[in-house]
């Protein structure tokens, strides 16, 4: 598996000509096998909503401990994330310290009247008093983000030249998390223990990533058979696109989940701190994903309820 991660601008397949779009769609269908993640630009969200909820979500993690415990939640949950409830290497099986982060969750909103699904998958949000103007921003960002993540799905069908809505028909009322993952100094987390990172290595889970960051020392990594663990490339005003697990299954391995990491806050940068906005898009929870057939699928895995594979994932990287 290569490293390579390319930059696609979407700005032809907005613009709607048939040549342009059919490049884009080839682009991003050869960037999913050989890595598993893209940057990609011209996707139209303004880069100033994005810095609002940076300068808005930093006062809400300088609040006191005691303020935000108020809002406290764990993996999957809504509000706020604290230290040592999540360590994502467990994904992999591999036992490592927790992650030395800080996250504030929201997510989709929309309830289904099943009160077992609405429960897990769509409880309501919470939002800091303290900092009343996040609520609106984030409310902006998700209703982009949700438009954003079927945009991409109708790429990714196009790139398999299947009809546009052969994602979308499982997204009419998708479960969807936006993280804001406050990676802190070294002055706050102190020392990483052996084997500790901001983010341990792992895959994410749905189907696509949308990821705004900041470069850092202490900055995200992709992994490579051939290269192991390499540096993402960043380009301002871009979002780093991958691919998950569920979307890999779903196209029969066709498309790479690729690991990554997050590396920890570095003695050479001891005043580094990082904020990255994540949105993590799955489906339906109750759809039922099944693999794409040869040839365009390699691998022909069993059938599998949406809620059924995330839920098992999330739990795997709860701490306690």
């Amino acid at each position: 598996m290569s490293t390579r991660v390319p930059i696609i601008d979407l700005t032809p397949w907005f613009q709607g000509s048939p040549d342009g779009r059919a490049a884009v769609a080839r682009a991003v269908d050869a960037a999913l096998r050989e890595t598993g993640f893209l940057l990609v630009t011209g996707h139209g969200v303004p880069e100033a909503l994005r810095a609002d909820i940076r300068a808005a979500a930093k006062r809400f993690f300088a609040l006191p401990r005691d303020v935000k415990d108020a809002y406290a939640t764990t993996v999957g949950g809504r509000g706020w994330l604290p230290p040592g409830v999540e360590a994502n290497g467990y994904a992999e099986g591999t036992a490592t310290p927790p992650d030395l982060k800080e996250s504030f969750a929201v997510g989709a909103r929309e309830t289904t009247g099943d009160a077992a699904v609405d429960g897990f998958w769509f409880p309501p949000n919470v939002f800091p008093g303290e900092v009343p103007e996040l609520r609106a921003l984030l409310e902006d960002y998700l209703a982009r983000m949700r438009a954003l993540g079927d945009e991409l799905l109708r790429i990714c069908a196009a790139a398999l030249d299947l009809p546009l809505d052969f994602f979308t028909a499982k997204t009419s009322h998708p479960s969807y998390t936006l993280n804001l993952n406050w990676y802190p100094p070294l002055a706050v987390t102190g020392a990483p223990e052996p084997g500790q990172f901001r983010i341990g290595p792992h895959t994410d889970f749905g189907t696509v990533t949308i990821l705004d960051r900041e470069p850092g020392t202490g900055g995200l990594q992709v992994w490579g058979e051939e290269d192991g663990w390499v540096d993402a490339p960043f380009v301002p005003d871009s979002f780093t696109i991958n691919t998950g697990d569920l979307l890999s299954r779903w196209t029969g391995e066709r498309w790479k989940s690729n690991r990554h990491r997050v590396l920890a806050p570095d003695a050479s940068a001891p005043e580094e701190e990082l904020m990255s906005l994540i949105f993590f898009y799955e489906t339906d929870p109750g759809a039922v994903i099944e693999s794409i057939p040869a040839p365009l699928g390699r691998v022909a895995h069993p059938p599998v309820r949406a809620a059924d594979y995330l839920g098992a994932k999330l739990a795997a990287i709860t701490v306690g």
